[in-house]
């Protein structure tokens, strides 16, 4: 079978099998998660928390920091195939939802989901891909309350075109690349209070001041946070490869690559130093253990 036979043949049996397992919330809804959401969002309306937002609905049924999909949620399986058949990335392009009456605190809910459609291959703006679409309903005991339809796109990256992007110049951060371009990593400095400041700016954040001024770092400091890029795929680089947020010796943070390092081996407070890379007409502050 070949891997669209395989990805239709999915859908039809998925299709047929109609409403997944239902999935129970972990929490009843709850008037400090409703008082959360609506302090986040500046919603002020006098009937929170004694119902929940109808937008909240989805929120009742997420699967916390360590979700599972049930084995016949309809989703999860898609993605499964459509992994294996090379289509690994994944963006949402469509969500519309549908609700029958507001919840009290005290409901518990329950989410069921079936599969609407695939349809595939496409050629998109992101690469060839299928469109994969669900449509779950949420209940409170045996009585529906609130539905969505939510659509995906599965795609396969486009390759790297093998060039890289410049950054952008402005005249609030020439002079950080113009010091990176002799082996220099400048950090903005208030002429009037003295603060630092990175990425650079026209306005002193604590004083409001004009006309700043530079130091010059001595380029040492430790992981603070990273992230590791896996996908999509970026002109130039080869995936996977560490993005390092740095806490410089001076107080700055500073965002750069972290090179020559397993990404299993990155941790925070790791000390690492600069390490100036050229690319094309500009050379790139980037990081290095130390």
């Amino acid at each position: 079978m070949t891997g669209a036979q395989e990805i239709l043949a999915t859908a039809r049996e998925l299709a047929e099998q109609g409403e997944c397992t239902p999935r129970l919330a972990r929490d009843p809804v709850n008037e400090p998660m409703i008082n959360n959401w609506t302090e986040a969002l500046g919603d002020a309306n006098p009937s929170y928390p004694a119902v929940a937002p109808p937008a909240m609905i989805q929120v009742w049924t997420m699967g916390g920091l360590h979700p599972g999909r049930s084995a016949d949620d309809p989703l999860g399986r898609m993605i499964d195939v459509l992994d294996a058949a090379g289509y690994t990335s994944v963006v949402a392009t469509n969500s519309e939802q549908t609700y029958h009456r507001l919840l009290k605190p005290g409901e518990r809910l329950a989410v069921t989901s079936r599969l609407e459609d695939v349809v595939g291959p496409k050629r998109t703006g992101l690469g060839e891909g299928w469109f994969v679409t669900t449509r779950s309903t949420w209940w409170s005991g045996d009585e529906p309350v609130g539905e969505m339809m939510f659509r995906v796109l599965k795609f396969k990256p486009k390759p790297a075109a093998g060039v890289s992007v410049p950054p952008m110049v402005s005249r609030d951060t020439e002079f950080f690349w113009a010091g990176a371009k002799i082996g220099e990593l400048r950090i903005q400095k208030c002429s009037a209070c003295g603060a630092l400041r990175h990425p650079p700016g026209p306005m002193c954040p604590r004083c409001n001041a004009l006309g700043p001024t530079h130091i010059v770092s001595s380029g040492l400091g430790e992981v603070y946070s990273y992230v590791v890029h896996h996908h999509p795929q970026v002109p130039g680089k080869r995936t996977p490869f560490v993005i390092a947020l740095v806490g410089l010796e001076e107080g700055v943070r500073m965002l750069g690559e972290l090179m020559d390092i397993d990404p299993e081996q990155v941790k925070v407070g790791l000390p690492v130093r600069v390490r100036f890379v050229p690319s094309g007409e500009f050379t790139l502050p980037a990081w290095e253990v130390r």
